[in-house]
């Protein structure tokens, strides 16, 4: 019996390990070309300014911060879901990962906020990372749709 839930433990640490990784890679990725910029200007995303504000140590209120990437992450998914030009085939896997991703980091912050602001500054990085990263994949399937 404890060989057995050591086993589980031992699996599900390395799942978590497996789980992050694959999500930092995906994030550090780069494309040809970046539609982020546009994107965010088109619909009023303020992940970019986040972003900015996070690397300067100038942000006032990650609470506030947070809510900004909330709505932005909101507003690109719900673009993703009603785009007619983009309900061919299901989620890509990395969307999939990307989103439960949003989530875990959204609880990770929600944790750290009050005992630990560098790691809620890092969960808040990476939830703007995810955030740009949804940015520019619209912004592909945009173009790919244009072009079409």
């Amino acid at each position: 019996m404890l060989a057995s839930i050591l086993i589980i433990a031992v699996s599900l640490v390395l799942f978590y390990y497996w789980f992050r990784y694959t999500c930092v890679l995906i994030l550090s990725a780069r494309t040809s070309r970046d539609y982020g910029v546009e994107v965010a200007e088109a619909n009023g995303l303020s992940f970019l300014r986040i972003q900015r504000l996070l690397k300067e140590s100038a942000a006032g209120s990650l609470d506030l911060l947070e809510e900004s990437l909330e709505r932005d992450y909101r507003l690109l998914t719900y673009l993703f879901k009603h785009a007619a030009a983009f309900q061919v085939g299901g989620d890509r896997l990395e969307h999939v990962m990307l989103r439960v991703d949003f989530h875990v980091m959204k609880f990770c912050y929600s944790i750290s906020r009050k005992f630990a602001e560098s790691r809620a500054r890092v969960a808040l990085e990476e939830m703007s990372q995810i955030v740009a990263y949804f940015a520019n994949a619209f912004g592909e399937r945009l173009a790919v749709a244009n072009r079409a």
